[in-house]
């Protein structure tokens, strides 16, 4: 299955406790490499969001926001040390009886001073299990959407493949005239230099010349790593790498085949194959 690794996710839940949004962003990467952003209740979450990740998604780097609001409710009252309001006030009136000028100290005076507020220390347990159910299905959603995008580069790479196909079909054809016409080369060769014909000097350099024009193994394996990517695009596991092998190897035997040519059209049809490889190619980056 081809799974491309840009995708976008995002999901919401709702409870007594607040508002949770998680989003995960993936781009391609050679590596699985992920990286979070969790508010502080819920940092401890990370090691087995990191987990599920590991489970899920094989390559890629991979962006998680996790935004905790929490409710109106939840964040409401204050608590006030009174042992430090009193050591304030005692303090401020030691200091006021030295002072020619004393100043009143309001009640805001000793409420901004450090430790006078305290807010009740809040329960993240619900909210904790909340998360990581969202999270889980945050990343389902993603794998989703990774799927889907990997789908739709199938046609394409199955048109350049068959065109692969058929520009190999072509040379192939084109190989027995080819050879033909570089016997016919040789024939005239001998004439212009008036040189009386050997048959057995005409068949060894006919046999060099077959020899070094000969492309039948690189047409053998173009279409032998066509098929094999064929195969391996229905492969259930991540497959991106070994695209990314078959797309060397595909251009490789191009290449081969160019340096070999005798002729035009076989050259312009080896021009051709490298084309389509790199069009496969630069999809294939894209590929988990």
């Amino acid at each position: 299955m081809i799974r491309s690794m840009t995708a976008f996710a995002r999901k919401e839940a709702r409870g007594d406790w607040g508002t949770l949004t998680c989003e995960i962003r993936t781009v391609n990467h050679r590596y699985l490499e992920p990286s979070f952003r969790l508010p502080d209740p819920l940092r401890e979450l990370e090691a087995g969001f990191r987990d599920t990740l590991r489970k899920q998604i094989k390559r890629g780097k991979v962006d998680v926001s996790l935004r905790l609001q929490s409710s109106e409710s939840a964040g409401q009252g204050f608590e006030v040390n009174d042992d430090i309001v009193g050591a304030v006030n005692e303090a401020a009136n030691h200091v006021n009886k030295i002072l020619d000028n004393p100043a009143h100290i309001s009640a805001l005076d000793i409420l901004r001073w450090p430790g006078v507020l305290a807010a009740p220390e809040q329960d993240y347990t619900e909210a904790k299990a909340a998360a990581s159910g969202l999270f889980e299905q945050t990343v389902s959603e993603l794998v989703s959407a990774r799927e889907r995008e990997g789908e739709r580069l199938r046609p394409l790479l199955e048109d350049r493949l068959s065109a692969i196909n058929e520009r190999v079909a072509e040379v192939r054809g084109r190989m027995p005239e080819l050879l033909e016409k570089q016997a016919e080369n040789l024939r005239d060769r001998f004439a212009r230099a008036q040189v009386d014909l050997d048959e057995d000097r005409l068949a060894q350099e006919m046999v060099m010349l077959a020899q070094k024009s000969d492309v039948a193994e690189e047409l053998d394996r173009l279409e032998a790593h066509v098929k094999e990517v064929l195969e391996t695009l229905n492969q259930e596991e991540a497959i991106g790498r070994r695209l990314d092998f078959l797309m060397q190897e595909l251009n490789r035997e191009a290449n081969t085949l160019s340096s070999k040519s005798i002729d035009a059209e076989v050259t312009r049809q080896a021009v051709d194959l490298k084309v389509l490889i790199e069009q496969m190619r630069e999809q294939i980056q894209n590929v988990e």
